[in-house]
């Protein structure tokens, strides 16, 4: 199988150049040519096989030069008990009759990034000896949140590799903050940028486009690549936590084999979606693709209207992983609801970096309604969700899963539809001690991480181990910069 660019499809890369790249020398992302189906009897082989055996099933099917044998380790590596804290994985939890919770933060870093930042190391260390790479991957990373300690730790002290992590300043939890500037590894470095989410995205996306930056060094004896989703090595290992998620739910009677499911997903840059449209393109029974986000709404808009404007206000919300105006992996829809249409995505990105807005045409339009629902949900209900769920369900949640929950009951009512419907939840509600807290009507924070404690006394749930070690952890990291300084800041980190 091959990878071509969104933006040029005439361009072809095997699946480890893919990897190694991240993203298209064009500017493009790079997707595969064709999604392959599961087999027919493939549902009922997967009820029967551990997480990482899927992991094994599933992605093996896209990345042709891996051998099953180090797919399997890649698995065992990534996804065994001493990295997450259930044998599950990605268990499924039972909120009511007809909606089930995918609970995606039992890793390393307590939120989902963990599912694909753990395996794709290990593609790309992979990736790296297969291309005969021999210079070092610089890997550069914009976060809202959760993907730069997710890939900081995913990347700590690997081989070939230097990772440089990049966060808006004020525009993360405190404690998505405190995991990042205690973050250990000899080849890992952290940065606050001034402004938003979508200034450090901008300016990372300025610095794989900076030809004088790429060519000091590779002097240097390093080359830019990406732990963001617009790597592909990021959206694949997701695909396999939705299969793996139906497959559990068959296999608990909550559904038959073949009856389709709604899956609820809080989202931004669109990653995490997209990787279960991307499932059910490869014959996953999903029903509807139900597109959940706060008060930065730009997805809501699109979904509904077909028109892409980012031009709006920016708000800092209580759900900071999804306060994200330019959506990166709608790019890569774009490129499948067109049928390949390359010329035409790159026309509305042209659109985009120039005006700020676009418009998808009638056809495209249609296939929007015919796969996704959207809508949002505003700090205030947030907080409600999170305190009705635990009154009447005794399952506490963070804010980015409570703003799931509001617009799975939003869909509900509008359309009447009870369908099954799975709820992903992104992270967990430790890691925003301060709005959970608040949402349960406490009004006194206790300091730093002892916030933690206070959670726990006040619900009776334990604080996951990875964010209880951060109690007295030293702080590593203290740089600031302007979205235009960036670049000084890499080559800084790589002398």
């Amino acid at each position: 199988m091959y990878y071509v660019s969104t933006r040029d499809k005439q361009a072809r890369f095997a699946a480890a150049e893919a990897i190694v790249q991240g993203l298209a020398p064009d500017g493009g992302l790079l997707t595969p040519e064709t999604f392959p189906l599961l087999p027919p009897d493939a549902l009922e082989q997967l009820g029967e096989m551990t997480y990482q055996e899927r992991a094994v099933f599933v992605m093996g099917r896209y990345l042709d030069g891996f051998t099953k044998d180090e797919l399997a380790e890649f698995a065992r590596r990534a996804y065994g008990l001493e990295k997450f804290d259930v044998p599950a994985v990605a268990p499924v939890h039972t909120v009511d009759e007809s909606t089930h919770c995918l609970e995606l933060w039992h890793g390393p870093t307590c939120a989902f990034k963990d599912m694909a930042l753990q395996m794709l190391p290990h593609l790309l260390t992979a990736s790296l000896e297969k291309t005969g790479e021999r210079k070092t991957a610089c890997i550069l990373v914009a976060t809202s949140g959760d993907t730069g300690k997710g890939a900081l730790e995913g990347f700590r002290d690997v081989a070939q590799t230097r990772i440089l992590v990049f966060y808006p300043k004020d525009g993360v939890s405190a404690m998505q903050e405190l995991q990042m500037r205690t973050q250990e590894g000899e080849n890992v470095g952290v940065c606050a940028v001034e402004g938003n989410f979508d200034d450090a995205q901008t300016g990372v996306k300025r610095l794989f486009s900076d030809v004088a930056l790429r060519e000091t060094l590779n002097a240097r004896g390093y080359f830019l690549s990406s732990a963001n989703s617009i790597n592909w090595g990021r959206v694949l290992p997701q695909i396999v936590y939705y299969i793996s998620a139906y497959c559990d739910l068959v296999k608990a009677g909550k559904c038959r084999a073949g009856e389709p499911v709604h899956v609820c997903v809080p989202t931004g840059n669109f990653g995490n979606i997209l990787a279960a449209y991307y499932a059910k393109r490869m014959g996953l029974p999903i029903g509807k693709l139900i597109c959940a986000s706060n008060s930065n709404n730009v997805l809501t808009d699109f979904l509904k209207t077909g028109v892409y404007d980012r031009n709006r206000a920016f708000y800092n919300t209580l759900s900071p992983s999804m306060d994200i105006l330019i959506s990166s992996n709608l790019e890569r829809l774009l490129f499948s609801l067109t049928g390949e249409d390359d010329a035409a995505v790159r026309g509305y990105m042209e659109k985009l970096a120039e005006n700020g807005t676009y418009t998808v045409d009638n056809a495209i339009q249609e296939k929007l309604r015919e796969h996704f629902a959207a809508g949002f949900c505003d700090d205030q209900e947030t907080k409600r969700v999170i305190a009705r769920v635990w009154k009447e369900k005794g399952y506490l949640i963070d804010p980015h899963t409570a703003v799931a929950f509001d617009v799975l009951a939003q869909y509900r009512i509008e359309t009447g539809d009870t369908t099954q419907a799975l709820v992903v939840s992104t992270a967990s509600p430790f890691k925003f001690c301060d709005s959970v807290l608040s949402a349960l009507g406490v009004t006194a924070f206790s300091a730093g991480t002892d916030i933690l404690d206070q959670l726990t006394a006040e619900t009776g749930v334990p604080a996951p181990a990875p964010l209880a070690a951060l109690k007295g952890k030293p702080l590593r990291f203290q740089q600031c910069v302007g979205r235009d300084h960036m670049a000084d800041e890499v080559l800084g980190m790589l002398r």
